[in-house]
């Protein structure tokens, strides 16, 4: 038995019981093959809800202090989010775009589930800001769909992101799958680029009804 099954088995009903997740247009995901699954962020709880309410094991970008930590809670978390498909990265550093980049293309092509924020970081007021183009350059250089997908309640139980999340009921909301072919060898094309990203976070915005910001939300958090 895989780690991810035992953890989806142990914690699965846990979660359950605590988030009362409902779940809609889970059917819009393939059940094989490379998918991109892009969504908003609200709160940390975010990342251990969306793997555990899917089928398909779903790999994604973690900071890598998720999973260095020396303490017992330090360790459980590194044992849960590696188990159910974090992938480490160094996004601080000067090539932790590229690194991030890379390791979603490689995940695509050996077939598998991608999960990615475009914001790029948690929405510092419940707001759906805009989309950076990684996840643009990502359909075009690997032909994978988005399946878009929205979090919505997450931010009431967890507010601000920090401390043990409160019982309450989330809804995870899944939209139709897009597919870009038409701009097959366009990945450098900023413009392209810019129109792809926009248009899957306008889908992202209809799934959960958030208001959206036509600024980048570290922008946001940095003139705070």
């Amino acid at each position: 038995m895989s780690r991810f099954v035992l953890i989806k088995a142990v914690l699965g009903p846990i979660m359950r019981l605590m988030f009362r997740p409902r779940v809609e247009g889970a059917e819009h995901i393939p059940g094989d093959g490379p998918v991109i699954l892009a969504g908003n962020h609200l709160t940390f709880i975010d990342s251990m809800i969306l793997p555990l309410v899917c089928d398909r094991q779903v790999f994604f970008i973690g900071k890598d202090e998720y999973v260095t930590g020396k303490s017992l809670k330090g360790r459980l978390m590194a044992w849960f989010f590696t188990g159910v498909g974090m992938i480490p990265v160094d996004r601080d550093g000067g090539r932790g775009g590229v690194a991030a980049l890379m390791t979603g293309r490689r995940v695509l092509e050996e077939g598998k589930v991608f999960g990615i924020y475009p914001e790029g970081t948690r929405s510092p007021d419940g707001r759906l800001y805009r989309g950076r183009t990684g996840i643009a350059r990502l359909t075009l250089m690997t032909g994978a769909p988005v399946v878009p997908f929205a979090m919505i309640g997450t931010d009431k139980l967890q507010p601000g992101g920090a401390g043990m999340p409160r019982p309450g009921r989330v809804t995870v909301r899944f939209g139709e799958a897009m597919e870009f072919s038409r701009y097959e060898g366009m990945d450098r094309d900023r413009y392209v680029l810019r129109a792809v990203t926009d248009s899957v976070m306008a889908e992202v915005m209809r799934l959960s009804g958030q208001e959206y910001v036509d600024m980048y939300a570290t922008k946001a958090k940095e003139a705070a």
